[in-house]
């Protein structure tokens, strides 16, 4: 160990000011690409005429509030370590904050075209990672009023994450009403510090491995110990194992993503997903999670893309302690979740996520999400960057199935109305990175009663991004629907009468059967339906013999064989949209009976959909 007054000169090598990135944040550095730039955006919407130059002049009045606002980073030389954040010496707020028109129409589908476009293009990595766009002429875009404008804000991932891009808008917009009237103070003054040579760079990067020569193994071995501890402590209080991993399908949303980007957004009420949230007794983000997985087997049904096996969504977890929002920096674990994207019923798409979002708290509670985290700050800069590029080079996502398959993130933000100068901000949406292999997330963010659900894409993965949006807005209807008709069940007396969806498929088998005398005579006797639906098991009889063939409804005590399905899986398999032999893997269809009798009617089932 060196000696006090060397330690002493190297603390002091470079002064307080210049700080290092985390591995955390690094990760989306090395991770930025000309089709992939790492920044997270907000489209915000500002009623009333707020006009440019007071905007512009409020930011820089708060810069001084923000100093990663006013700081670049500088590498290391030859990589050897995180580069360093440090003072630009040639700030202007002209390069971050600029002013446009939004085109003709000028409508809301022209917002959303520029507001892709800006999002597409990447930050220049050689000066403050910020830029904000002032958006005019929205008179067209509907439910916004006249005069109004849009702020699309755009700031590296390396600079924050969602948590402390919220503590931002809270130093940018204000709380009152009243500060329309208030004279914008002037910028403070900034007095960059001089940029440190390399040498300086150098020794300030040995300091820390000086201090700590040991500090990887030791890094690995709390890690791993944390991971069998609460390995154990979970797999204690289950009744089965868990496996220690998560099957992942491969999905339309795991491939090469595109410069352009796209995205699409629903808005819904807080209050309508927390009443939901008291009704089931869940997490308002495993209320977001289920609408979200509704919207994706949606999606991927219609493209006759849904695979057989549910999907795993990264859902990442704010590690950040009371205190620390404002911190600009990455402060984030991840989960990964199943999805229940297999499962048509909506509740029963809620209870699995529910589960499954329970394992994985008690899992990364035992584990500890902070020495999961510090996992990066083990990878040696230049390796972890050499290793983003050959990854994106030669494709090798190709030659493995993705960890996950969709991010879906929710960043609650303030519940109160902010402002900008007197003038409301009306909505706030959030636009987040894709990239290869990655290329779908949805970003839920709560403000003022409203929760708006963002998908980002990019034009090869999800050309139609506000078809999705739309289905996000059926998911949660149907949700909504069903967990307040199973409210009322639960004080109604009268169980409420459902249409089958089916019926069409039990017209069709009879159809079937007369034009086939030989097996009627094959399979005569008794069979017993279970349909369920969202709010109901109810049994049909269907009767098969020479004399009679007949399906009503009617419990059977004893038949040759008891069918029990879902009335929409077996519409679906009626309609086509589903394979039998997959609804059996996944247990969707049961036969119970003799081996005879069930294999007899499975085959008369395949024979039917194969030439209905």
């Amino acid at each position: 160990m060196p000696t006090k007054a060397i330690q002493d000169f190297l603390d002091n090598t470079l002064d307080d000011s210049v700080q290092q990135i985390s591995g955390s944040d690094a990760a989306f550095l090395y991770a930025d690409s000309p089709t992939s730039p790492m920044h997270i955006a907000t489209l915000t919407i500002v009623e009333g005429s707020l006009e440019y130059q007071d905007f512009k002049d409020i930011v820089a009045s708060k810069l001084h509030l923000i100093p990663k606002f006013r700081k670049r980073l500088l590498n290391v030389p030859m990589n050897l370590d995180y580069p360093y954040w440090v003072d630009d010496p040639n700030f202007d707020i002209d390069l971050h904050v600029n002013r446009l028109k939004l085109p003709e129409p000028a409508d809301w589908s022209t917002l959303r075209e520029l507001t892709s476009s800006i999002f597409s293009s990447s930050l220049d990595l050689r000066r403050p990672l910020w830029s904000m766009s002032f958006i005019e002429g929205l008179d067209n875009v509907s439910q916004v009023p006249k005069g109004s404008v849009a702020i699309v804000s755009k700031v590296h991932h390396v600079m924050i994450d969602g948590s402390s891009g919220v503590g931002i808008m809270g130093i940018l917009f204000d709380k009152n009403l009243d500060d329309k009237n208030k004279k914008i103070p002037k910028p403070k003054p900034f007095e960059p510090n001089p940029l440190p040579d390399e040498l300086n760079l150098l020794l300030k990067s040995s300091v820390g491995f000086l201090k700590n020569p040991l500090k990887i193994p030791k890094l690995l071995g709390e890690t791993a110990f944390s991971f069998i501890k609460g390995n154990i402590k979970t797999q204690v209080g289950l009744k089965k194992p868990l496996k220690s991993s998560l099957f992942t399908p491969n999905t339309i949303f795991n491939k090469s993503v595109s410069p352009k980007r796209t995205w699409g957004t629903a808005i819904l009420s807080f209050d309508r997903i927390n009443t939901l949230r008291k009704i089931m007794n869940v997490s308002i983000n495993d209320i977001i999670l289920s609408i979200c997985a509704g919207a994706i087997r949606k999606y991927l049904q219609e493209k006759e893309k849904l695979p057989v096996q549910p999907l795993v969504a990264n859902v990442p977890i704010s590690i950040r302690v009371k205190g620390e929002k404002q911190e600009m920096d990455n402060q984030i674990s991840n989960m990964l979740v199943r999805i229940a994207t297999h499962i048509d019923n909506p509740i029963e798409r809620l209870e699995y996520i529910q589960e499954q979002t329970s394992l994985g708290k008690s899992r990364h509670k035992a584990i500890g999400a902070k020495a999961l985290s510090k996992m990066a700050d083990a990878v040696p800069f230049g390796l972890a960057n050499l290793a983003a590029g050959l990854y994106s080079k030669y494709n090798i996502k190709e030659f493995h199935r993705p960890p996950f398959n969709v991010t879906i993130t929710n960043v609650p933000g303030p519940q109160i109305p902010l402002y900008l100068r007197g003038h409301k901000i009306l909505s706030i949406f959030g636009l987040t990175p894709v990239l290869d292999g990655f290329g779908l997330i949805i970003a839920a963010f709560s403000y003022n009663g409203l929760v708006s659900l963002t998908t980002t894409s990019d034009a090869k993965t999800m050309p139609d991004a506000d078809v999705f949006a739309r289905y996000i807005r059926e998911s949660a209807n149907e949700l909504e629907e069903l967990i307040l008709a199973k409210q009322k069940l639960g004080t109604d007396d009268k169980i409420p009468s459902v249409k089958l969806k089916s019926r069409v498929f039990f017209t069709a088998f009879k159809k079937y059967l007369k034009s086939n005398p030989k097996l009627i005579k094959q399979h005569a006797g008794l069979y017993d339906f279970e349909l369920s639906n969202s709010i109901e098991k109810i049994n049909y009889q269907l009767e098969i013999s020479e004399k009679k063939l007949s399906f009503r409804k009617k419990s059977t005590a004893k038949p040759l064989v008891k069918i029990s399905i879902d009335d929409d899986i077996l519409y679906q398999l009626y309609k086509k949209n589903l394979l039998l032999d997959e609804v059996m893997i996944q247990d969707r269809l049961k036969l119970k009976g003799t081996k005879k009798n069930t294999d007899k009617l499975f085959k008369l089932f395949i024979n039917f959909f194969d030439k209905n």
